[in-house]
């Protein structure tokens, strides 16, 4: 007889395709609502300790009677949200803060039943009279991208973008063009366009078309990685929303060339209007038979921004816990069901259409210091927060520009999300790019670009960033799950104390920040290995403002 715990493994093992299915039940009962994991468990097979654990890992499968929540990224924290979740508990509205909404252009953001509500006041939670049903949710003028003009001579002619802003053509006209190529020689185009990944880490995207093409087993797939969370980085909503056409034949052309038949894309939970855009634009392919052999499925995040690091989302898209792997094997070894998987994030893959059109060589020389043209996110103290698509390689002065100007004097940015930390003005010139903010002690991460002026004190811009690390870590990694809680708290406890207690020393928050090796050595994936750089890099440039 099976002991329970080999009885747990041969029911999972042989129903891999049933266990994908949870979180989605999960959703469909309103999240873990009374008798939800039982039900799930029955429909899908799967034991029901593993159901109530994937539900209870998930944001928003975990609290269904929490209905409304407030960001608190960094940008949505500058333009009130603090305020407006106030307000909003005054009010008895059975609210709570949350993570970055991806919105960071149209703050402070609000989500309402998995839909996003923009630049949302005070005001209007006083005007509502305890009706959400009465905000509105349409984006405001920052709404779409925007193309820039600063190119490498100076000017930046129609010619010289992925032109991301434009109309949408389900035509499949890249697509044919790859089919009359031949794999070999799309994935040469790939490798000579110089294709990074515009999702955070800057791999070579030739590389990994190259290693899944050369696995022996014949069952590979394709996976979108569309659950975009890091605060300051909204360009793929707006991909999404305006061209689902280039993302949906970048990710066809990805198929074909590595010889896949399967694409799965994986949308955060937040992303409602998206879903809609993409899955229309998926009907329309289909009925049409635009990309002959290639089938794709849509599947949902439940809230969980650890979901974007690759591992982790396969393993949501396997319908587990959110957990990142161990690395090597990686994705493209061992992915998806253990199969060879190409994973890219948006911009990555729908950049692949115009290559296959115009060549990597034409790509190549889009950008200034690297190849390509680049969403840049840019939002906090400037006039007109939004998404341009500029050189890679312009500078912050550059891109401020492009928007309109500083609001106020420049004190700090964050160049690429909170992953990035802060830079001070002084870095204002330095190339918005992989390299050169790596020799800065930054990175380029998902351009997500946040300005603030001398009107923050950066020891409170660190401790929200830290709070955000230590609500999204998974837990897996006890130098993480640790390390996060021991800052966060260590700092709120430096910026708390009163004028009777004894200060807290500089010295001894550079201690503190010691923990930031530890966490790098120690944790599994990206999010504890950079945890601490908000609170050490604003240390490095800004002591004073940590001075009582």
């Amino acid at each position: 007889m099976l002991s329970g715990r080999w009885f747990v493994t041969f029911l999972n093992v042989n129903n891999p395709l049933q266990r994908a299915t949870v979180p989605d039940k999960l959703h469909a009962q309103g999240g873990l609502t009374k008798g939800a994991s039982a039900f799930v468990s029955k429909e899908s097979g799967t034991p029901e300790a593993d159901v109530y654990g994937v539900g209870s890992f998930f944001h928003l499968l975990a609290e269904p009677d929490i209905k409304v929540r407030v960001c608190q990224g960094l940008a949505c924290k500058m333009a009130g949200a603090d305020d407006v979740l106030a307000e909003a508990e005054k009010a008895g509205f059975p609210v709570k803060a949350c993570s970055c909404l991806a919105a960071c252009d149209q703050a402070p953001a609000v989500l309402k039943d998995r839909r996003v509500l923009y630049k949302l006041g005070t005001e209007d939670i006083k005007r509502c009279e305890g009706e959400w049903s009465s905000l509105s949710d349409s984006l405001g003028s920052a709404h779409g991208i925007i193309q820039g003009c600063v190119g490498p001579d100076g000017s930046y002619p129609e010619k010289r973008c992925i032109d991301f802003h434009g109309s949408v053509d389900l035509s499949g006209r890249a697509f044919k063009k790859a089919q009359e190529l031949g794999a070999e020689e799309v994935i040469s185009a790939i490798d000579a366009s110089g294709l990074q990944g515009r999702g955070g880490a800057g791999f070579p995207a030739a590389f990994k078309w190259k290693s899944v093409r050369d696995q022996s087993d014949s069952k590979r797939y394709v996976v979108l990685n569309a659950d975009e969370g890091e605060p300051g980085t909204f360009k793929d909503r707006e991909i999404l929303l305006r061209r689902p056409d280039k993302v949906l034949e970048g990710l066809a052309i990805a198929a074909r060339a590595i010889a896949a038949t399967e694409v799965f894309c994986y949308l955060r939970g937040e992303f409602e209007a998206p879903w809609q855009v993409l899955q229309k634009a998926i009907d329309e392919v289909e009925a049409n038979g635009t990309f002959e052999g290639i089938r794709f499925h849509m599947h949902a995040g439940q809230g969980a921004y650890i979901c974007g690091e690759e591992t982790a989302l396969l393993e949501a898209l396997e319908g587990k816990r959110g957990l990142p792997r161990l690395k090597p094997p990686f994705p493209t070894e061992k992915g998806l069901w253990g199969k060879p998987t190409l994973i890219h994030n948006v911009e990555t893959i729908a950049c692949v259409p115009s290559i296959i059109e115009r060549g990597g060589a034409w790509f190549k020389e889009l950008g200034r210091t690297g190849a390509g043209t680049k969403l840049y996110c840019i939002s906090g103290h400037v006039q007109n927060p939004g998404t341009y698509e500029l050189p890679l390689g312009v500078t912050l002065d550059e891109l401020v520009e492009e928007a309109g100007g500083y609001v106020g004097t420049l004190k700090s940015f964050s160049p690429g999300g909170a992953s990035a930390g802060f830079l001070p003005a002084e870095e204002r010139t330095r190339p918005l790019d992989f390299k050169s903010l790596s020799e800065a002690g930054s990175m380029l991460g998902s351009a997500g670009v946040t300005v603030l002026n001398d009107t923050v004190n950066m020891a409170w811009a660190a401790q929200a960033q830290l709070v955000f690390y230590e609500s999204e870590s998974c837990g897996q990694c006890a130098p993480c799950r640790i390390g996060t809680r021991f800052l966060r708290e260590s700092l709120g406890n430096h910026l708390n104390q009163s004028k009777n207690q004894k200060p807290t020393t500089i010295n001894h928050l550079n201690h503190i920040a010691d923990a930031a090796w530890e966490m790098n050595e120690g944790s599994i994936c990206g999010l504890g290995q950079i945890a601490a750089l908000p609170l050490t890099s604003a240390l490095k440039y800004f002591p004073e403002d940590f001075k009582h």
